[in-house]
């Protein structure tokens, strides 16, 4: 929030000009809405035409053996508890806990045999970066948030991953700066996006009146040292504030009860997804459940594959009749997969040699699966893709060349990814 020095002069309405500018501070990095604004308005444009990703993390990594990788003829200690059924892809199986999955297989894009890095624990660094080293490249809603700058008011990034009841720090923008954090609807993030107390929409839309305060508050300011004055960011700021757009994305009570009820327990996080999309924002990335399965893997998968069956359903469901598909790609995934062969009773432990991602949207082709594991699922046949290949088709459909380059702090020039082949079979 900015901070004034000197004494507030108090208008005619009883609210000083302190206050007005207030109104609305994003607490982004120490940083206000404006100061990141300002910030944009001097990155280099991208050339996004509304396309948007949802990144799902499945935190802790999900036994692709029970859900998406089955393996109904290995032996009992590799295939588990759970049996398999049919999908709407001939000779495609899939988890009998998945059957709105099996529905709508046509519509998803599996891909498996994916190589990872177990990091020592659960974090979706690698998933979001594409490489191993933590806390040395940018996210990649930062990439995108630096490379496509928004000019309609909405945060080109938003992050619903939250750890109860603080926030995942594993989503930062690194060299690119505070500015390209992402927005994140908790704690103060909504709460800044409201008024503060006795202003009203309509006094902050008459916009004479508030330049004339921002012209006077600046000769004012100028007086202390404290700032050069008020310039076009903060009117945008402004827009922002007063926009019923983005109030209205962040506002999952507008839908109705049904809605709320076909998303089924994770319905926030999917809903507001697909609700934050639909309104514009590039990217959102979401934690659904705990997958991390060490013990009691069946058990605990058996209570939450049916509630990301249902969610996941929901979204891949409305982003289609939405008319969505097209412009919206969806991965989820787990930072790794999971050990073929169960031990601790019925746990199963980590596994980075192979993982599966889902995939819809994005103009992508789906209905097939990609790549393929050898019959306890513990390898790739043949060269697996990784993290980075997935990150590059995603940066692809947003109008983004992996090959470009960022300069970091030291002014080196930094690819977006290193790792940057295409998921070839994803292009259509």
């Amino acid at each position: 929030m900015l901070s004034v020095l000197g004494h507030g002069t108090t208008l005619c309405d009883g609210i000083t000009r302190r206050e007005i500018l207030r109104v609305g501070g994003l607490a982004l990095g120490g940083l206000t809405l404006a100061d990141v604004l300002r910030q944009r308005a001097s990155a280099e444009s991208g050339v996004g035409r509304g396309k948007s990703v949802i990144m799902i993390w499945l935190r802790g990594g999900i036994s692709h053996i029970d859900s998406y990788d089955v393996k109904p003829d290995a032996p009992a200690e590799v295939r588990g508890e759970f049996q398999s059924i049919a999908t709407n892809l001939p000779g495609v199986p899939i988890c009998e806990h998945l059957p709105l999955h099996a529905r709508m297989m046509d519509k998803l894009a599996v891909l498996r045999g994916i190589q990872s890095i177990d990091l020592g624990d659960h974090t979706p660094h690698y998933i979001l970066t594409g490489f191993s080293e933590r806390g040395k490249r940018p996210v990649f809603g930062s990439v995108v948030s630096h490379l496509h700058p928004h000019s309609d008011g909405l945060p080109p990034y938003v992050s619903l991953m939250y750890k109860p009841p603080g926030l995942y720090d594993n989503e930062g923008p690194t060299y690119l700066g505070p500015a390209h954090r992402p927005f994140v609807p908790k704690a103060d993030g909504l709460a800044n996006l409201s008024l503060a107390k006795n202003i009203s929409l309509d006094r902050l839309r008459d916009r004479r009146q508030i330049l004339r305060e921002f012209d006077t508050l600046g000769r004012e300011v100028e007086a202390h040292s404290a700032m050069s004055g008020i310039d076009a960011f903060t009117q945008r700021a402004l827009e922002m504030i007063t926009s019923p757009q983005v109030r209205e994305a962040f506002d999952v009570s507008q839908e109705r009860p049904e809605t709320h009820a076909r998303y089924g327990k994770f319905c926030e996080n999917f809903l507001m997804a697909r609700r934050l999309v639909e309104a514009g924002v590039s990217v959102v990335t979401l934690k659904v459940g705990d997958w991390d399965t060490h013990e009691k893997n069946f058990r605990d998968m058996r209570d939450q594959l049916p509630q990301l069956d249902q969610g996941f359903h929901a979204l891949v469901t409305d982003l289609h009749e939405r008319g969505l598909d097209q412009d919206v790609a969806v991965v989820m995934w787990g930072e790794f997969g999971r050990a073929p062969r169960i031990s601790r009773g019925d746990g199963r432990d980590h596994w980075p040699e192979a993982g599966a991602a889902v995939i819809a949207g994005g103009g992508f082709r789906v209905g097939q699966v990609i790549g393929e594991t050898d019959g306890h699922g513990g390898r790739a046949k043949g060269k697996p893709y990784t993290p980075g290949n997935v990150l590059a088709t995603l940066y692809r459909h947003l109008g983004i060349d992996s090959a470009l380059t960022i300069p970091d702090r030291q002014h080196r020039p930094m690819h977006v990814l290193d790792d940057r082949d295409l998921v070839s079979e994803l292009i259509a």
